[in-house]
């Protein structure tokens, strides 16, 4: 396990804000396919050009997958564009849509549970992709944020794992960390990355440093990087920092939290995410 604490100052190179990412992938497409309780929808992000590829599950947060308009919202197509421009198939299992659920940020019991359900909506997914002609069955990863972040930290355990394949990595940004590591017993089967704002107040950055340093000692595969002036959602491509009230949890148990974007933290992250994918630097848009 290795925790490192950037300056907020230490913005990535050679990746500019804004270009013409979008046009170095396809156009998404909505998809439906099988899980454990029936069909599951889910959007798919594909590069241009033929091959094997490798692949991504990327798990949306508590607030869903969509916007109003009914598309990817503006932090899951960001992402769903940059891995594709970099030659990865991307699948977001939508696990609140197809249960017929809206957002859940403010919902204290949840259908759709960070630890059962949508673990089982990551495997379903990872069987999907691992059968798909244009996948490398063997560099399929994980990716996961605030409520997909938490269910990344129970995914990646060794009591999971989809039959004869498995991720490869898994990313896990601003999770929920305190109930796993109140157990005691949480043990990740594959590498794992969590990246998360010490700023943070709705998931706090503390019990994922703590988690983190106990996994080492069981000789555990984890790195914890903390952006000490990122709060939640800090990687979002234009999210004016602001106060969400009435949430279900927070770090303080009042319900409130800062939420957005912190530039120098997006664009490390954006870089970490491509080295420990083995990518290098995803390209400049």
């Amino acid at each position: 396990m290795r925790t490192k604490v950037l300056p907020a100052a230490a913005a990535a190179v050679g990746v500019s804000l804004l270009g013409s990412i979008a046009a170095m992938a396809g156009a998404p497409e909505q998809i439906s396919f099988r899980g454990g309780d029936g069909a599951l929808q889910g959007w798919l992000y594909a590069p241009v050009g033929a091959g094997a590829h490798p692949a991504v599950v990327a798990l949306h947060g508590c607030a869903g997958l969509t916007d109003k308009s009914g598309a990817p919202s503006a932090r899951h197509a960001d992402w769903g564009q940059r891995l594709a421009a970099a030659g990865f198939v991307v699948l977001f299992p939508d696990s609140f849509a197809s249960r017929g659920l809206g957002p859940q940020c403010k919902e204290s019991n949840r259908e759709a549970r960070a630890s059962r359900e949508r673990v089982a909506d990551a495997e379903d997914a990872l069987r999907f992709l691992a059968g798909r002609q244009d996948v490398d069955p063997r560099s399929i990863f994980l990716i996961g944020w605030s409520n997909g972040g938490s269910s990344t930290l129970y995914a990646v355990q060794p009591k999971h794992g989809a039959d004869g394949v498995d991720f490869a990595r898994a990313v896990a940004f601003y999770p929920g960390c305190r109930t796993p590591l109140e157990t005691g017993r949480w043990k990740t089967r594959m590498p794992l990355l969590i990246l998360i704002g010490g700023a943070d107040d709705w998931t706090p950055a503390a019990p994922c440093v703590d988690l983190a340093a106990q996994a080492k000692a069981q000789g555990e595969d984890v790195e914890t990087v903390v952006y000490p002036d990122a709060y939640h959602d800090f990687d979002h491509p234009g999210l004016a920092v602001h106060v969400v009230d009435g949430l279900a949890y927070t770090a303080s148990g009042a319900g409130s939290a800062h939420t957005g974007t912190n530039p120098a933290a997006r664009m490390e992250a954006i870089n970490r995410v491509a080295s420990f994918f083995g990518f290098g630097r995803f390209p400049a848009h």
